[in-house]
């Protein structure tokens, strides 16, 4: 992934984070305002056409990440000048970097929308020309859990003054023999396979996230792996593999149940990987479904 613009509005920078073994924790709660999924070709109930988006092909990257925060930002509309944006993904648009290569093997002469380097970039600056948003915007390569590595990188947004939400963004793509080698040189010997999906399935979930409080639902905080787990719920979350966004559509599974049971949920990312417990708030519950309902009959 490498950036492709730079301005006094907005700026798109690429993160790489490497593995490590001190996992960063949040350290404030953070206010989940909604979240959403979509999935293309997985067999999975609720899998959905990909979006038609000008200026991108062949690949289900672009498409079902427009579609999960085009979700987001049309259930919590807000005020998009005071939004930044995160997106994650361990390798990126996979689909279309393995178009380019063959067709670049096969001698046929080179597509310049088959620019895998900038897609991540590229449908960031999609939905900030779409939505009006204007605050800072990121594109984050992971070899942690994305959810973990997007709610650290949301903490610390939330702490410029200008910025009242965080719009993270996690993609996944299936894939070919190739990427399953590239998974597995990632791996380095510690046995994360290559992700599970039809070459030509994908997932994105997204998460609107804001500081606790001032008619957020449902809060998030880190919690202890080990913690013992709330009386009236049990933890989940396991990574299967490299790149895994399961923990998100844990998280957004979590978020819908709490807010219609209430109660609080511990959410596991792995095997001695960092936990976060979601609680909701009861009155602020209320007033985000009120909230909903009106903007729903406008």
């Amino acid at each position: 992934m490498t950036p492709t613009e730079n301005t006094t509005t907005r700026n798109t920078n690429t993160t790489t984070a490497a593995e490590n073994s001190h996992k960063t924790v949040l350290r404030s709660s953070l206010g989940v305002l909604t979240t959403a999924t979509a999935t293309h070709g997985t067999g999975r109930d609720g899998d959905i056409p990909l979006p038609r988006l000008p200026g991108f092909v062949e690949s289900a990257f672009s498409p079902l990440a427009y579609e999960a925060a085009r979700q987001c930002l049309a259930e919590r509309p807000g005020d998009r000048s005071r939004t930044a944006v995160a997106l994650a993904s361990t390798a990126g648009d996979t689909t279309t970097a393995d178009l380019a290569s063959r067709r670049m093997v096969s001698g046929r002469v080179h597509n310049p929308l088959l620019f895998m380097q900038a897609t991540p970039n590229s449908v960031l600056g999609y939905l900030s020309r779409e939505f009006g948003i204007t605050g800072q915007m990121f594109s984050l390569s992971t070899l942690d859990d994305p959810l973990t590595e997007l709610l650290s990188m949301a903490d610390l947004l939330l702490e410029d003054p200008e910025v009242d939400r965080v719009l993270a963004v996690g993609v996944e793509l299936g894939g070919s023999e190739r990427l399953a080698a590239v998974y597995e040189e990632l791996a380095d010997g510690r046995g994360h396979p290559a992700p599970a999906l039809p070459a030509d399935a994908g997932l994105a979930a997204a998460v609107l996230l804001g500081r606790p409080g001032n008619g957020t639902p449902v809060s998030i905080r880190s919690a202890e792996a080990y913690e013992n787990e709330p009386e009236n719920d049990s933890g989940t979350g396991t990574r299967a593999h490299l790149g895994d966004i399961q923990s998100l559509f844990d998280l957004a599974a979590a978020h819908q149940r709490l807010l219609q049971e209430g109660g609080s949920h511990l959410l596991v990312t792995g095997s001695r990987a960092p936990a976060f417990l979601l609680t909701a708030d009861t009155e602020a519950k209320t007033d985000a479904r009120n909230e909903t309902e009106t903007h729903a009959h406008q």
